[in-house]
């Protein structure tokens, strides 16, 4: 079966990220899968999918994902694959209107819980349309699910797949040695996230302030924020504190080498660094909203939505007993396999073969 996957780009995000790691794994299956690219920017998550030898085509380059000549771009691809699955609000909306010149069977992922357009009530209908033109609707959470069913309804066309990672690969890095060079004999915590508008670094970053001196906090990502986290860690006089890691290759290795591995988000989809984080082995704590709280209450540890208190304390309450550290990071690793690609990469095949 030939199978295109379009998504605006393979910047950072969980979405691009999933592109990288789930792709192989559908080809691995059977498929003759393919990745087309509104925008082609090179990235490392580009420079790795075709490591991994998926054919990757694009639309232009730097260029608005919503330029209305994407859609006559895009509409020759939609006759060339079997099936055409989309990611991201561009390619789902061009692809739905694509199919009214062709047929294709259309697969789209809402990789949110929620998304802004669902508040635009000068666009509820075409967005209830466009969904109304894919065969499968994929929610990536239970919780994801449950809203886009509130919003067009319920359809037969709407299912969930959780989101997954690699397991294995996580579990089974080694540590890297730079944060320890960075900040020898400190207590280290990770976040993995991109700098938007979403996630919740200043809670984390504000958290720091409630801590001992010897605790750093190493921030993996980079986006339309960065400036403001930068200001922010030099108001409260944490600049020798806070490091900013930008994009990296190597998060599982950085990972291994956290004290604690901490999600601080305003809501999410389902959380693909989450998962990540929990498969290292270290206590992993999150801010108690939706598509977190899925994944980790009874696991992992949840704090109160902005709290930065709070969540410094979750931390020095698992600093001081051992025991309790040990418990909460075993828990974390086991809620992982959960979560682990392979069986996301089957329902996936499962569900392409069913449209057959």
């Amino acid at each position: 079966m030939k199978i295109l996957h379009v998504i605006t780009s393979l910047r950072t995000g969980g979405a691009e990220k999933l592109m990288v790691d789930l792709l192989p794994r559908l080809r691995d299956a059977g498929h003759e899968v393919e990745l087309l690219l509104f925008d082609g920017v090179e990235t490392p998550f580009k420079a790795a999918a075709k490591e991994n030898g998926i054919r990757i085509h694009e639309l232009g380059r730097k260029r608005s994902v919503y330029s209305p000549l994407n859609f006559f771009r895009l509409l020759p691809y939609l006759r060339r694959y079997d099936i055409v699955h989309t990611h991201n609000t561009a390619p789902q909306l061009f692809a739905a209107i694509g199919s009214l010149f062709c047929r294709t069977r259309l697969f789209t992922t809402e990789h949110g819980g929620s998304n802004r357009r669902r508040s635009w009530k000068w666009y509820a209908r075409l967005d209830r349309w466009m969904y109304s033109r894919y065969e499968k609707v994929v929610c990536i959470s239970d919780k994801g699910e449950e809203n886009l069913r509130a919003f067009i309804g319920d359809g037969e066309n709407i299912c969930t797949i959780n989101n997954g990672v690699d397991v294995e690969k996580f579990s089974s890095a080694s540590s890297s040695g730079e944060l320890e060079r960075m900040a020898p004999r400190s207590r280290k915590i990770v976040m993995v996230a991109g700098f938007r508008w979403e996630k919740d670094q200043p809670t984390v970053i504000k958290a720091l302030s409630h801590l001992p001196e010897n605790f750093h906090l190493f921030l993996i990502g980079d986006g339309v924020r960065c400036g403001e986290f930068a200001s922010l860690t030099a108001e409260l006089g944490l600049s020798e504190r806070v490091h900013f890691l930008g994009v990296r290759s190597d998060v599982a290795e950085l990972l291994h080498a956290a004290d604690y591995v901490v999600m601080s988000s305003h809501f999410e989809g389902l959380s693909l660094s989450s998962v990540e984080g929990m498969s290292v082995g270290k206590p992993f704590i999150a801010s108690d909203v939706d598509g977190l709280r899925e994944v980790v209450k009874g696991y992992g540890i949840l704090f109160p939505h902005e709290d930065s208190e709070a969540l410094a304390a979750e931390i020095m309450r698992l600093e001081d007993s051992e025991e309790r550290y040990k418990s909460v990071a075993d828990t974390c690793r086991r809620r992982a396999d959960k979560f682990d690609i392979a069986q996301m990469a089957e329902a996936y095949s499962r569900i392409y073969n069913q449209s057959i």
